[in-house]
């Protein structure tokens, strides 16, 4: 059996880490490039597609993340018959998960924008793509980069979740060398420590951003 030192711990901490990283990435910004287009059907003019976004960011914000990861991990392999991999499940769930929170912040800061501005667009008289493109999206977006960095530290805590279906990450990692080493309170702290690491930067750069833009504002 290895002999865990606390460095051997913290080696194989961060090497779990890696992974954790890599899932929050994948997970926020495929979750962004899906929660734009359903931002985009939010704001539609079309009553139907609005209805149909609403319904999509409803079921994925009103439902707890473990029971979206557990439905993706199990319910496909039972309703379509793939035997998904932890990695990919785990990529899955969290993509739809942030989807409907990022198409709520950015519906939120397109609904922000004042209305003069959009009457001012149509005065112009720009097409609706146009007004978006033009006017409306670049003071939305502006106004939205603070809590979409903030949502950036609850996606990377929720990774902590696919540890569940086992996928291997930070905190997967911790409960397997805990079980070895029988050193919970040591191990635990020491993931503990590196989500902080990860996650206090995005903290501060969220307060700093949103500071930043109220002050121009």
């Amino acid at each position: 059996m290895q002999d865990f030192t606390l460095a051997n711990i913290l080696a194989n901490l961060l090497i779990a880490t890696r992974w954790t990283i890599a899932l929050s990435a994948i997970a926020f910004f495929g979750g962004g490039i899906v929660g734009f287009i359903i931002m985009l059907m939010r704001i539609s003019p079309n009553p139907i597609i609005r209805t149909i976004s609403l319904i999509y960011v409803e079921i994925f914000e009103a439902t707890p993340l473990l029971m979206q990861l557990f439905l993706v991990f199990f319910g496909i392999s039972v309703l379509l018959g793939l035997n998904l991999s932890a990695w990919a499940a785990a990529t899955i769930a969290l993509t739809t998960y942030s989807s409907a929170f990022l198409a709520d912040i950015w519906r939120g800061s397109v609904e922000a924008v004042p209305r003069g501005q959009w009457e001012a667009s149509r005065a112009l008289g720009l097409p609706y793509i146009k007004q978006l493109k033009r006017i409306i999206l670049p003071q939305a977006v502006r106004m939205s980069i603070p809590s979409t960095v903030g949502f950036a530290v609850q996606v990377v805590k929720g990774t902590s979740l696919a540890s569940v279906i086992g996928f291997i990450e930070l905190t997967r990692s911790a409960s397997s060398i805990s079980n070895v080493t029988f050193q919970p309170f040591l191990v635990y702290s020491m993931a503990a420590l590196i989500y902080f690491c990860l996650c206090f930067p995005l903290s501060l750069w969220s307060k700093h951003l949103e500071k930043k833009f109220s002050y121009e504002g």
